[in-house]
């Protein structure tokens, strides 16, 4: 492409040459006959003209410099926008003269990778449903195993918690001292219970994804899931297309996997979580008011970065995790969105 660039813009610029000199021989002649019947000498005629021939040529060359640079500049957009995600792009071919060769190549390259990102994507999309098809099996073994967690944990204090409260009128009565100390290991068996059951809950959300939409889940997972956890949530969607399947159950998953993060090591207060979209990408956001950290002060794969950016690569897009000590953390997933026009 550069090579054949190269000749075309050569030939044009020669071209461009041969008339600007043209025009300033023209230029020349033209002014030193007009200045032929003038009061100046020779010296100061020939300044003048070649004054005027100078000022001619830059404007000459300053306007096919325009030209050139013009189209190069339309190009480097091109790639640019290319580079960042948008292979939608394409560069129009008309007044291109020297370049439409390249803008023609380039075109055709980003129509190709369009038509390959695309595909995986697809694939992408449906190796996702095959191992989610193929995990029921072991989704039901850990239902039971969480069954027999719940029977052995939460249970079991629940069993202990009733017992102590059926005694306590009695103890009352009988024993106030032993009353107060019974009293006090039952909020200490309730508090348990409940830590214990938030967790069970937390291990089971996934499942609440199964026959509703995404944004149907959030509205319904995400306050509960914030609300237990002693954070103020905010959910803002900015979705107005249709997620495929695979795209919520992979942005589901990565949105545990963040929201378990601040629980466990952020200590803030606040958490929202946004998802939007733009022409060619769609954006989730989890952000909270936490603590923070410094690149250095966590070893690579941490914070669950690896997982996220895993799941989000199996669609084409990307993870990064955006913090600073003292000023909380930002999750950031970014998707691209291609159309079914040349599918």
């Amino acid at each position: 492409m550069m090579v054949r660039l190269l000749r075309s813009s050569k030939w044009e610029l020669i071209l461009l040459f041969i008339a600007s000199n043209a025009a300033v021989l023209m230029l020349w002649l033209w002014g030193m006959n007009w200045l032929e019947d003038s009061r100046l000498n020779n010296v100061e005629r020939h300044v003048v003209a070649a004054s005027v021939v100078l000022l001619a040529s830059t404007g000459f060359g300053y306007w096919a410099a325009q030209r050139i640079q013009r189209r190069i500049d339309t190009l480097h957009l091109a790639i640019k926008q290319a580079t960042n995600g948008n292979l939608a792009i394409r560069i129009p071919e008309e007044g291109a003269r020297s370049f439409t060769s390249a803008y023609q190549e380039f075109n055709i390259m980003a129509a190709a990778m369009e038509r390959r990102m695309r595909l995986l994507q697809n694939i992408g999309e449906q190796q996702v449903m095959k191992e989610a098809a193929s995990n029921e099996a072991a989704v039901l073994e850990e239902r039971k195993r969480l069954a027999r967690d719940l029977h052995d944990t939460v249970s079991q204090q629940l069993f202990a918690i009733h017992m102590s409260a059926s005694a306590m009128p009695k103890l009352l009565e009988m024993n106030r001292e032993r009353a107060d100390e019974v009293l006090k290991q039952l909020i200490d068996m309730s508090s348990l219970a409940q830590r214990q059951m938030r967790g069970f809950i937390a291990q089971l959300r996934p499942m609440e994804l199964e026959g509703s939409s995404l944004q149907q889940a959030l509205d319904k997972w995400f306050p509960d899931y914030c609300r237990q956890n002693g954070l103020q949530g905010v959910l803002d969607w900015r979705v107005s297309d249709e997620l495929s399947e695979a795209k919520e159950h992979q942005f589901f998953l990565i949105i545990q996997e963040a929201m378990a993060n601040i629980v466990k090591h952020a200590g803030a207060k606040t958490a929202t979580l946004t998802l939007a979209e733009t022409e060619r990408k769609l954006i989730l956001s989890v952000q909270d008011d936490g603590a923070g950290f410094r690149a250095d002060q966590v070893q690579s794969g941490s914070y669950g970065l690896s997982t996220m950016r895993e799941r989000a690569q199996r669609l084409g897009g990307d993870a990064e995790i955006i913090s600073k000590s003292g000023s909380g953390t930002r999750v950031r997933v970014t998707i691209p969105k291609y159309t079914n026009e040349g599918a």
